[in-house]
C-alpha cells in the first residue's frame, strides 16, 4: 500500500539539477499527492515531465500556488529575492517557502517577511540540467537550514520534516555563520580550482601539462566546471566571508613555503593534514546505476520526446534517466534507462507498436 502523502501540493520553482533531484525524490517517496514544476525553460519542464521529476508543468505563476504547501526555490541564488517577488502576489497564507541556495544571509534577510526558511543541500555536481537530476543525489546529504531570528518555528518544522523525508540529514545553523562555513569548503575551493587550471592556460606549455594532468589535479579542479555564470553569483553574494578566507589561506600557503627548507616540519604538516582529511565522516549514498537501457531512434519531427514519455507513462512505466545521444539530419536517438529487465521488455514493445525503432544496450 502507498503510505499517505506529507502534503497535497509541492511546487518547485527552477527545474535544474537540484530541482529535478528534489522532484524525483519526492514522487520516489510519495511526499506530496501532487508535484508542480514551475520555470520559463518549455524544454526544461518536458524533460521533468518525461524523467519523472514533477506531474505537471507551469511557465509562469498564478492563483495556483495558492495551493501549495511547500515552494522550493531552486534558481541561482542571485534570482532568489525577485522570485520569491513574483510569486508572492499569488502565495495562500499557510504556504511555506523554502530554497537550496548556497548563500544564505542576504536571502534569508530579503525573505524575511515571508514563511521563509532558507536551506542549502550540500550535494551537488560540476554537471548541470535537469537531465543529470538523481534522486540519490540527497540521500543522506547534509542539508543546512538557516532560519532567522523571527522565522515561524512551524515553518521551520515543516521543512525539517520534508528534508529528512527527502533521506537527507538536516542541521540547523545561522544564516552568518553558514556562509562562513561554505566560503572556506565550497566558494574558495572553487576560485583555488579556477586559479589552478588558469595556470595551466597561462603556461608556455600548456598542451603538455594538459595530457599530463592525471587524477589528483583533475580532482582539485572537477568543480571549474561547473557552470560559470552561477559559480560567479554564488562568489559574489558571499564576498566579505570569502575575503576572510582567502586570507587564511594565503597564509596556510606562506607558512607551507617557509617549510620547503624544513624537511620534517613538512612532514609534519602533511601528517595533519592527512589526519584531518581522514577523520571526515563517509557519506554513504544510494548508487542506482542505469541497468537496463534502451536506445529510441527519434524522426525528424516535433514533440517526439512528449509522445514517447507519455506513451510509456500511460504503460505505466517508469523512466530513471533520459539522455539524447545524437542530432543528425535525419533525426536523433534517445537513450532511456529503465528500473528493471521486464519494464524495459514492455517499453520495447509499447515503442515498437507505436512506430518506433528501438534497440538494446549493453
Amino acid at each position: 500500500m502507498r503510505p499517505a502523502a506529507l502534503y497535497d501540493t509541492l511546487v518547485i520553482a527552477g527545474i535544474g539539477l537540484i530541482g529535478g533531484s528534489v522532484g524525483l525524490a519526492a514522487r520516489q517517496r510519495f511526499l506530496a499527492k501532487h508535484v508542480i514544476g514551475l520555470d520559463q525553460d518549455p524544454v526544461v519542464l518536458e524533460a521533468a515531465l518525461g524523467l519523472g521529476a514533477i506531474d505537471e508543468a507551469k511557465l509562469s505563476p498564478g492563483e495556483w500556488l495558492k495551493k501549495a504547501d511547500l515552494i522550493v526555490l531552486a534558481t541561482p541564488v542571485k534570482t532568489l529575492p525577485s522570485l520569491a517577488a513574483t510569486l508572492e502576489p499569488h502565495l495562500g497564507k499557510h504556504t511555506v517557502i523554502t530554497d537550496v541556495g548556497s548563500v544564505k544571509t542576504e536571502v534569508v534577510q530579503a525573505l524575511s517577511h515571508l514563511r521563509f526558511v532558507g536551506g542549502h543541500p550540500m550535494a551537488g555536481s560540476e554537471k548541470a540540467g535537469v537531465q543529470h537530476s538523481s534522486a540519490a543525489l540527497l540521500e543522506n546529504a547534509v542539508w543546512v537550514l538557516t532560519p532567522g531570528e523571527n522565522t515561524d518555528p512551524a515553518a521551520v518544522a515543516l521543512v525539517r520534516e520534508f528534508v529528512t523525508h527527502l533521506g537527507a540529514r538536516p542541521i540547523k545553523v545561522s544564516p552568518e555563520q553558514h556562509d562562513r562555513l561554505v566560503a572556506t569548503i565550497s566558494h574558495v575551493p572553487y576560485l583555488a580550482a579556477v586559479a589552478l587550471t588558469q595556470m595551466i592556460e597561462e603556461d608556455k606549455d600548456k598542451d603538455l601539462m594538459m595530457l599530463l594532468a592525471a587524477g589528483g589535479y583533475r580532482d582539485l579542479t572537477r568543480i571549474a566546471s561547473g557552470n560559470p555564470t552561477m559559480s560567479r553569483d554564488m562568489v559574489l553574494g558571499n564576498k566579505e566571508a570569502i575575503r576572510e578566507t582567502l586570507h587564511g589561506l594565503k597564509k596556510q600557503l606562506e607558512t607551507l613555503e617557509s617549510l620547503l627548507d624544513k624537511p620534517q616540519e613538512l612532514l609534519g604538516a602533511a601528517e595533519a593534514a592527512k589526519r584531518t582529511r581522514d577523520s571526515f565522516p563517509i557519506v554513504k549514498r544510494s548508487i542506482l546505476p542505469a541497468r537496463y537501457e534502451i536506445v529510441v531512434a527519434l524522426p525528424d519531427k516535433p514533440g517526439q520526446l512528449a509522445t514517447i514519455t507519455g506513451a510509456l507513462g500511460n504503460a505505466d512505466i517508469n523512466i530513471k534517466d533520459i539522455e539524447v545521444l545524437g542530432i543528425r539530419e535525419a533525426g536523433g536517438a534517445l537513450r532511456l534507462a529503465l528500473e528493471t529487465d521486464s519494464q524495459m521488455k514492455r517499453a520495447i514493445q509499447v515503442l515498437e507498436k507505436a512506430g518506433y525503432e528501438v534497440m538494446t544496450r549493453s
